[in-house]
């Protein structure tokens, strides 16, 4: 594929990024007839992991043999690059992006003229943030209403051996507060196809579409909601970005996309959805009914165990003329939700390190399911840093409420670098001194290791350089060889035939 393109355009559906995609050879076509139980996913699969291309499935097969109309889209986001574009920004510039998210979080005023014209991208910004109201919008083009509500009509997926039926995996459900029509929350809720037309919504208690559906029962109210399957890239990863608590996914969108959103009302939900949205389940979270979800495979590589989550109960599907399925797998890392979680790793650091400026990196490993283990450098300057640090990580974000182990190591250390890192545990760690456990700690419920469902332990281990009263020894002294000798050799080097200067 040809990774050598200009800064991306900013793209308001779906389509048209999936044209751009396809002019630089970033989407194959499918054209045979594939399954949807679970030959797509291990296709998807293999793809994923040599770092290939989108994958748009125009003959999906069904469990009964009949081949839908729908075509279904996996691997859009399989790959950093594709992830950058999707947000509308060049290669390497996700750090950048971080910073901007950083800035408003805490807005700091200009100090000069200077500094007030470099606020202008945020003023942009603030001038985007509110959606646009339109009254009529492509994803209600097709209006499925009572007996036509079917999800038999749509491509569902199922992913693994053993589930016990088709899964919904990439919706975006669009919540809303009770007595707050302005408190919007667009959260990735995985939903079990329970019938027709009723399906299981599976949140973890901390997100957003849980909170609404707190505040709705204590009311003792079914709450709308909107489902939405297919949307713009910037609308979609704006639903798993680290955003300020008061904004909203759909508001910041158009952030993204240097423009504002335009949002319809459902057809009948009181819910805004994405005016270009590609297909959109519309119904009611139940205050009182649940089902038993699951098993399903999950990013740990193991299937989930079987839990009772609300029930949504469709009243319409609204959808695009021929529209497009977007669809994914989650499993053991290497998968679509871990190369996300990645690229986001760099959005995390300009806003941890507003909080901590002591913190020079942080590293959250794909491999451990992307928040279960984190490594942060620190510009360590007094005893005992490295466990106010800690702390302070495990309670600062949402999304790092459920890391288990954090591993705090020196600025000469690349958090990246495993092989930096054991370095570091082998020669600045010791278990007597330099070991933090905490019990009794929010842990995500699918974690089978721990000893009580949600609840279990974390652990900090400080691989720092020990200052002051952390040590009674004095400290060994790192090698390094002379910077004379070093610049000597470096001028040396390509006249000894060794090849490239290591």
């Amino acid at each position: 594929m040809n990774t050598h393109q200009p800064v991306p355009p900013r793209h308001t559906d779906l389509r048209a990024f999936l044209a751009f995609l396809e002019q630089r050879g970033h989407l194959k076509r499918i054209c045979e007839p594939v399954s949807l139980v679970h030959e797509i996913t291990e296709i998807h699969r293999r793809v994923l992991v040599e770092n290939g291309p989108a994958l748009l499935f125009e003959k999906p097969v069904d469990a009964a043999g009949n081949v839908s109309s729908m075509p279904v889209l996996v691997n859009l986001f399989g790959s950093r690059e594709r992830i950058e574009w999707g947000l509308g920004v060049g290669a390497g510039a996700l750090p950048k992006l971080g910073a901007f998210l950083g800035e408003l979080q805490e807005p700091r005023p200009p100090t000069s003229m200077r500094n007030a014209w470099s606020k202008l991208p945020h003023l942009r910004a603030a001038l985007s943030l509110r959606p646009r109201q339109v009254s009529q919008a492509p994803c209600q083009e097709v209006i499925w209403e009572g007996p036509d509500v079917d999800l038999d009509r749509l491509p569902i997926q199922t992913c693994w051996p053993d589930e016990p039926a088709p899964l919904v995996t990439w919706p975006l459900v669009i919540t809303c507060a009770p007595d707050d029509p302005s408190d919007i929350n667009v959260g990735i809720y995985r939903m079990q196809k329970l019938g027709g037309n009723r399906l299981i919504v599976r949140w973890l208690a901390h997100r957003g579409g849980a909170r609404h559906h707190r505040m709705w029962k204590a009311q003792g109210r079914d709450m709308p909601v909107a489902v939405v399957i297919g949307a713009d890239p910037a609308t979609i990863l704006a639903a798993v970005m680290p955003l300020p608590d008061h904004m909203s996914e759909l508001s910041f969108a158009g952030v993204l996309q240097g423009r504002r959103q335009s949002v319809v009302s459902g057809v009948n939900v009181p819910l805004p959805v994405p005016a270009s949205a590609e297909i959109v389940l519309e119904g009611y979270v139940s205050s009182v009914e649940t089902a038993d979800e699951g098993p399903y495979g999950d990013h740990t590589g193991y299937y989930n165990s079987v839990e009772a989550f609300p029930v949504l109960t469709l009243s319409t599907i609204t959808m695009r003329r021929e529209p497009v399925y977007l669809s994914t797998f989650t499993g053991r890392p290497p998968d679509e939700p871990s190369r996300i979680g990645e690229a986001m790793n760099e959005l995390f650091v300009p806003l941890i390190t507003q909080r901590f400026p002591e913190i020079k990196d942080l590293w959250l490993p794909p491999e451990a399911c992307s928040y279960r283990t984190m490594v942060v450098s620190i510009d360590k300057r007094y005893p005992g840093q490295a466990r106010r640090i800690m702390m302070g990580l495990w309670s600062v974000l949402p999304q790092f409420t459920y890391t288990k182990l954090i591993i705090v190591v020196d600025p000469d250390i690349n958090v990246r670098n495993w092989g930096d890192v054991m370095w570091a545990l082998a020669t600045r760690f010791d278990a007597s001194r330099d070991i933090l456990q905490v019990d009794s700690t929010p842990i995500d419920y699918l974690d089978f290791a721990s000893p009580k469902s949600g609840l279990g332990g974390k652990m900090g281990l400080d691989a720092t350089t020990k200052l002051g009263t952390e040590t009674d020894r004095e400290w060994g002294r790192i090698l390094a060889m002379s910077p004379d000798v070093v610049s000597r050799v470096d001028s040396l080097w390509p006249t000894l035939g060794l090849g490239r200067t290591p």
